[in-house]
């Protein structure tokens, strides 16, 4: 059967429109989008700005972004019985840096549909990390890092990733605990893929965030993304989105070089003149390094 020109012209468009969005769902299906969030904690002091009120726009929030992973700081128990109502289509690991309705957990969220949970840990940031509810030097608070080995159900490639929270108030302990996170990522993950999420309480130009990036083992993913950062560049808002200026970046995703970063985000959604939050999350989506 032979084509008039103008049917081969439409074939070929057909053709090339097919390529293009296999081509796409390939690479939606390799790439992973991680998300990192503090989420603030349950404080009565917060009035209009209190957790009941933000807890649905923070859940829409990941579900919107189509979040593969995210990791949360300064969640309390409580908070994480409402995430895990409000997002069923996740599992999650994680455990409180001290017991009882206060405890804060720095917890990973992963999509049940994608991944399987292969291992997974917490350690606390002090001179002895397995001890739980453990501190050092100049810390304030105990400290924690969780993590997770996950596994692709349909490509079969795991990767880990690390969630955390450093410590507000001792400068010490912060870079003191950039060292302990290098060297569990070390220990536990090896030379595998790597991607570490968290509120590092710790601008670029200090002592901490320099001695993570150093020699690169770690990269920041707003460093090397593809595409140009979108949105602000601080990520520590307060609530009032005219009151209060973004003050610093302190929320991070870092990668290893087993991952290329495709995209870089500080989100700024807000209601009625109010983030969800007192920091702004961050977005990465990220590729396997070829």
């Amino acid at each position: 059967m032979a084509f008039l020109p103008h049917q081969k012209l439409r074939v070929l468009t057909f053709a090339l429109a097919l390529l293009s969005a296999i081509s796409i769902q390939h690479i939606q299906a390799q790439s992973t989008r991680v998300l990192s969030y503090n989420i603030r904690y349950k404080n009565s002091t917060d009035s209009i700005n209190g957790w009941e009120y933000r807890k649905a726009n923070v859940a829409g929030l990941v579900k919107y972004h189509k979040a593969d992973v995210l990791g949360v700081q300064e969640a309390q128990p409580s908070q994480m019985t409402d995430l895990e109502t409000l997002l069923p289509e996740y599992a999650w690991y994680g455990v409180p840096r001290v017991s009882g309705k206060s405890g804060e957990f720095t917890a990973i969220f992963y999509r049940r549909d994608r991944y399987e949970l292969v291992s997974s840990g917490t350690f606390w940031y002090s001179e002895t990390p397995n001890v739980k509810e453990s501190k050092s030097w100049d810390a304030f608070y105990p400290r924690t890092a969780s993590w997770c080995k996950l596994k692709d159900k349909k490509s079969k490639k795991t990767f880990f990733i690390f969630n955390t929270h450093l410590d507000h108030r001792g400068v010490v302990a912060r870079e003191k605990s950039a060292e302990v996170l290098l060297a569990q990522i070390d220990s536990i993950a090896g030379k595998s893929p790597v991607v570490v999420t968290g509120d590092f309480n710790s601008t670029p130009t200090s002592a901490a965030y320099k001695k993570l990036v150093d020699g690169k083992k770690l990269i920041d993913a707003f460093e090397i993304t593809e595409t140009p950062h979108y949105g602000p560049v601080n990520t520590s808002s307060g609530f009032e989105v005219k009151k209060e200026p973004i003050r610093a970046r302190i929320d991070y995703i870092f990668v290893n070089q087993k991952f290329k970063v495709l995209e870089h985000a500080t989100l700024s959604e807000q209601q009625e003149g109010r983030y969800y939050s007192d920091h702004l999350p961050v977005i990465a989506v990220i590729d396997p390094a070829k």
